[in-house]
């Protein structure tokens, strides 16, 4: 067999342009270090100007720490090495490939309630006049319990671009439920509105399903809860977008003119009509700095009438400058707590206008987290106005971190049980075809099945589980019945109807193809009506089988033709 003849083969340069491409997609290495997943808000590491990768950020592009004082940092356990002993006020330096912080550990304190009262006194307004106003209070006690946690999250350096599941990876597995009883159908629309609320968000591959507490939960009462997984993500991510109702509200005059969900008909989040605010640009705050955002909204009919209706009765102010407004502004409140007010310009008094701009703010250490909390702070605010408010109060059960170390022991089984079936493969072609060059193929292509789906899987940004991973088994299951199928037609064909190569490659590809539709219809309602793992299975098997019906097996049957053409030439 000529093997230069044999890769110069079209098919076979296709299969190897996809092989190349999926090695430059997944980007295998080595690299030294920990990779940076989160920081949380408000800790001694944020405050040192560090930041939490961006999502859809690629696993080899995140932040690494790669010295913590000076001590180089390799995996790990040696970084938790060196943070593991820490006092208070101490200073920390951590580099990374991109900058060098400085962090100071903080103090953990707790307010300890003590059975006893005591009198303050409070300054409140009364009549225009402050006076000072005994109150009772319970006294306290702060204690000391430690060091304050920096607040990074980290994992061990990425080694290429394949995304882990939570399973694999770890991440978060929250627990909610209702805050009062609710029957079926306000469930499946708190359920609906929590998917939309995190697509909307950004958050992929989330699984949300109600459960039953069927067996005793330490801590949990309520009999139907909402499961949520999510990797890769925080506690505290996860108490900022679901712990709170989602409550928008805009007032005028302590009525409410609009609200989120339904009376938005259109929210932008384009550069063109939102971002941050040329009226309010970044500028230092009290040792911070703090950016302005906007954004375009549209209001339904009837949100509008009820705008134009609260400010017909209003009076026209002069404001500082000259402009002309409306004597009440109208304030935006999320979850009953203001988070804007805007001035009214005079003349939109009594017109049902249906184009408002919304606005708030960020603060941040530096310029630059100032404008990514800004952003984020837009973008959570964007959600709320897309999705609405859930329909009912809910109340954060249990939230749990899963740890990868069970998920990385099972990978490792996998491949080693994946090689142990590749040989038996090879054991059996063998001693069955009695051709040990005929089963090297088979074996190349099935590996070559696996790294062009991870490639593919790593530029979709779909996450690599368990269900994944028995997605790809399948796929190497169905590859080699495949190839057997065009072995055994192309060498058990001679004496049969089909004397040409040409046709029994033909008569093996109809079965293959025939096979691959049957796949493909058991596979897709599974990836539009599956949930959670059924969808992973789903997914990871049609873009397996695909890959191989339109990659591999013609690559496989070009080595069969020229492999035949020797025989048939002896």
């Amino acid at each position: 067999m000529n093997l230069k003849s044999l890769i110069m083969k079209p098919r076979v340069l296709v299969l190897i342009f996809f092989l190349v491409c999926s090695v430059w997609i997944i980007q295998p290495g080595s690299p030294e270090g920990v990779a940076i997943t989160a920081i949380t808000k408000n800790s001694s590491a944020a405050a040192a100007g560090m930041q939490s990768p961006k999502l859809g950020t690629q696993p080899r592009s995140k932040e690494l720490i790669t010295h913590v004082n000076g001590v180089t940092v390799k995996d790990l356990e040696a970084y938790y090495t060196e943070v593991g002993d820490l006092s208070v006020n101490q200073t920390l330096s951590i580099r990374t490939n991109k900058q060098t912080y400085t962090l100071r550990v903080r103090p953990l304190v707790a307010e300890i309630a003590l059975n006893q009262t005591e009198t303050i006194f409070v300054t409140e307004e009364r009549n225009g006049t402050n006076v000072s106003i005994p109150k009772t209070v319970q006294k306290t006690r702060t204690e000391h319990l430690g060091v304050e946690d920096l607040g990074v999250r980290a994992i061990e350096a990425p080694k290429n671009n394949i995304r882990k599941g939570l399973d694999l990876q770890g991440g978060t597995r929250v627990l909610m439920a209702p805050a009062e009883e609710v029957d079926e159908d306000i469930m499946l629309a708190i359920i609906d509105n929590l998917q939309e609320r995190l697509n909307v968000y950004g958050l992929a591959d989330v699984t949300i399903a109600p459960v039953t507490s069927g067996l005793p939960i330490p801590g949990v009462e309520q009999e139907t809860l909402i499961l949520i997984e999510m990797a890769g993500v925080t506690d505290e991510e996860v108490k900022e977008l679901l712990g709170k109702q989602g409550k928008f509200e805009a007032k005028v005059s302590n009525t409410t003119v609009f609200k989120g969900g339904d009376d938005i008909t259109y929210v932008c989040r384009t550069a063109q009509c939102s971002g941050i605010d040329p009226n309010s640009p970044c500028g230092q705050l009290d040792g911070g700095f703090s950016c302005g955002f906007s954004f375009q909204t549209s209001l339904s009919a009837a949100a509008a009438k009820g705008f134009a209706a609260a400010t017909r009765d209003l009076e026209e102010v002069v404001r500082d400058g000259g402009g002309r407004y409306l004597s009440e502004p109208i304030i935006l409140y999320l979850d009953d707590a203001e988070v804007d007010r805007l001035e009214i310009s005079a003349g939109l008094r009594g017109r049902p206008t249906t184009d408002i701009s919304i606005s708030g703010s960020g603060q941040g250490v530096t310029m630059q987290a100032a404008v990514d909390n800004t952003l984020q702070n837009m973008k959570r605010l964007q959600t709320i106005l897309i999705t609405g408010s859930l329909p009912a109060k809910m109340r954060i059960e249990r939230i749990d971190t899963i740890s990868p170390l069970l998920g990385a022991a099972f990978a490792k089984n996998a491949i080693m049980v994946a090689l142990i079936s590749l040989l038996a493969v090879i054991i059996v072609l063998g001693v069955v075809y009695r051709r040990i060059v005929i089963a090297v193929p088979v074996i190349i292509t099935a590996l070559s099945e696996i790294l062009i789906t991870l490639g593919i899987a790593s530029l979709i940004g779909w996450n690599i589980d368990l269900a994944a991973v028995a997605g790809i088994i399948a796929v190497i299951g169905t590859g080699v019945d495949d190839q057997i199928v065009i072995i055994d037609e192309v060498l058990r064909g001679k004496n049969s109807y089909a004397t040409s190569w040409k046709q029994r490659l033909k008569n093996a590809f109809f079965i293959i193809f025939v096979a691959y539709f049957a796949t493909l219809v058991a596979m897709v309602p599974l990836w539009y009506a599956g949930a959670g793992m059924l969808k992973g299975f789903a997914v990871t098997t049609i873009l397996g089988v695909s890959a191989g019906v339109l990659i591999t097996r013609p690559a496989f049957g070009a080595f069969m033709e020229a492999f035949t053409k020797d025989e048939d030439s002896e």
